[in-house]
């Protein structure tokens, strides 16, 4: 069995290495052809250019792995297949059981692999690879901007907040910081306007620049005091608005780890805002890993086909077409998920969940009557 296991191992991870290699290497092309028009902007270089594409090879490994894994392992096994050594193989005593436990091994390797790249470094080199072209172009972080909220309590109860921050710069700073309080009748209280702002980690944020207006209770205005505006070269402003969060709602989904957007729906369901995009993007992001599973389930039935059946081009060829569909119900899924308002796990779960069904169906039909 160690000889086995040798045999069906190496030819697959030699085979999945060398289409994500492949692959990589056209997303590279691809990404740095389309940078090239951008070279030589605002001292945009060559250099630079390439080094974002580099950054973002992580985030494109996350995406096409599992399809990598997929196509490799089907080449593998047609090619055993296609040689006789799996027939061999099963006359030995490879029953469909085993070959199911053998082949769920490594598709458990390449998920923790996956999970790794996806949670620990695509994040990081996605956003230093959005600073790099951001700040080598003069652009700033999240253009679109973002609101977030939080409820404190104040001298008056419970009061809620509303903070609009246009764009994240360089050092985890935030550009165009506005500051929104209401009390607990839903009346402007303060309002807050700074050029800058940056969160300190202990519970404040410190701002630049500020503009202050404090308007008074009807009561105090029926007795004549008057609103209050200051102009301040800073303010240190309490806030339950950590790094993660404003990161979390600056910066593209895409970007955010596993415990990020945990983190974030969290924050967004006890703040009653809408959670449903940032709950399916969790489960995705969680359960989108062991597509690598799913991927080698998917890719065995091929070593049961005889090689009349076709040759190794034409099912490499059938594993791109299962690899294209998959991403393309997955992507759906997501979307129909929030149109729909659906479940966010079952949205998550369902390409992959389906996808195994049909390799299982697949492997017992060629089982029973191949």
């Amino acid at each position: 069995m160690k000889t086995v296991r040798l045999l069906l191992y190496r030819d697959i991870v030699w085979s999945v290495v060398f289409v994500a290699v492949a692959f990589l290497s056209l997303f590279f092309f691809i990404d740095f052809v389309d940078e090239l028009e951008n070279v030589g902007r605002s001292g945009y270089g060559l250099g630079q250019a390439a080094l974002r594409c580099v950054m973002e090879l992580p985030g494109h490994f996350y995406e096409l792995f599992p399809i990598a894994v997929l196509i490799g392992t089907i080449y593998a096994m047609a090619r055993l297949a296609q040689s006789s050594e799996f027939t061999i193989l099963r006359t030995a005593g490879l029953g469909p059981g085993r070959a199911l436990r053998l082949l769920a091994l490594p598709g458990l390797v390449f998920a923790l692999l996956t999970f790794v790249v996806g949670d620990y470094l695509a994040p990081v080199t996605e956003r230093q690879a959005l600073a790099l072209k951001a700040g080598a172009r003069g652009l700033a972080l999240g253009g679109g901007g973002a609101w977030m909220k939080e409820r404190r309590p104040g001298p008056d109860g419970e009061r809620a907040i509303s903070v609009n921050v246009s764009a994240a710069g360089g050092a985890g700073e935030m550009l165009g910081v506005r500051i929104f309080e209401f009390d607990a009748e839903g009346r402007l209280r303060t309002r807050l306007e700074a050029t800058s702002g940056q969160v300190l980690g202990n519970g404040h944020w410190r701002l630049r620049e500020v503009q202050r207006t404090d308007w008074p209770t009807p009561e105090a205005a029926a007795r004549g005091t008057a609103l209050v505006q200051q102009t301040l070269p800073a303010l240190v402003w309490p806030s339950t608005l950590d790094r993660s969060v404003v990161a979390a709602a600056l910066l593209p989904v895409g970007v955010m780890s596993t415990v990020d957007l945990w983190r974030y729906a969290n924050h967004l369901s006890d703040q009653d805002q809408a959670v449903q995009r940032y709950e399916i993007q969790f489960w995705k992001k969680a359960l989108y890993p062991l597509a690598c599973v799913v991927m080698v389930a998917l890719a065995l039935p091929f070593a049961y086909l005889h090689a009349r059946a076709g040759g190794i081009s034409y099912k490499v060829f059938g594993g791109i077409m299962l690899g294209i569909s998959f991403v393309l119900l997955n992507n759906a899924s997501g979307h129909l998920g929030m149109l729909r308002q659906w479940t966010p796990w079952l949205v998550a779960a369902a390409p992959s969940g389906l996808y195994l069904l049909v390799s299982m169906a697949a492997f017992a039909w060629l089982v029973r009557y191949r």
